[in-house]
């Protein structure tokens, strides 16, 4: 699952990807059911499943993969805006691992591309986005969305399983994967989901 990426460049890809991934392991909530390291680790493979599909190689390989790894790191800190808040922890690390500014943000660009709605604006973001999302399309979406669930319950924003299954109908009518490669592989099975979706709220 963690194949060993190199690059040619000067970030220090494997030391950051090392520091990060235990920082994340030890440090957020364990409460997160959802935005855990399960999910970072989900998101990681996806991105490298899709950027080899598309033919993503190089120093833009390593961006997508560390923004893979960065992209809900602002759950660390606090929960709400955690987008610019994994912002702001990726340019406070990532100089350390030889990251230039330009390169961190490009990074953030990534980042910000996840927040719903998803408003990719290049190759890279779209693939993040894709990977972000990538269990919607999955055999194992509807586990996924028990660890949402669950995890969105705790902040007292739904009231119950029902008003949970009409919320991820609306959602997932309205999401779109981007890449060619997210389409042909995810999108059968997600509209399969929403008809699932639609048959539950039917019989409740």
């Amino acid at each position: 699952m963690w194949a060993k990426h190199t690059t040619g460049c000067s970030m220090e890809f494997e030391k950051m990807k090392t520091f990060i991934l235990a920082k994340l392991k030890k440090e957020l909530p364990k409460s997160l059911s959802y935005h855990s390291i399960v999910h970072i680790r989900d998101v990681y493979n996806s991105a490298k499943k899709l950027a080899r599909l598309e033919k993503v190689k190089g120093e833009d390989l390593t961006l997508l993969l560390t923004a893979a790894l960065f992209h809900d790191s602002g759950f660390l800190w606090q929960p709400y805006e955690h987008e610019m808040t994994s912002c702001e922890i990726t340019r406070k690390y990532l100089p350390e691992y030889g990251y230039t500014k330009a390169q961190i943000e490009r990074i953030c660009g990534m980042i910000m591309a996840t927040r719903v709605p998803q408003t990719p604006y290049n190759k890279l973001e779209e693939l993040i986005c894709d990977a972000d999302l990538d269990y919607l399309g999955r055999d194992d979406f509807f586990k996924i969305g028990d660890w949402l669930y669950k995890e969105i319950r705790m902040y007292g924003i739904l009231d119950s399983e029902d008003e949970w299954n009409q919320l991820q109908i609306r959602f997932l009518e309205k999401h779109h994967y981007f890449t060619p490669s997210a389409i042909s592989l995810r999108k059968a099975k997600k509209d399969e989901h929403i008809e699932m979706l639609k048959a539950k709220v039917k019989t409740v």
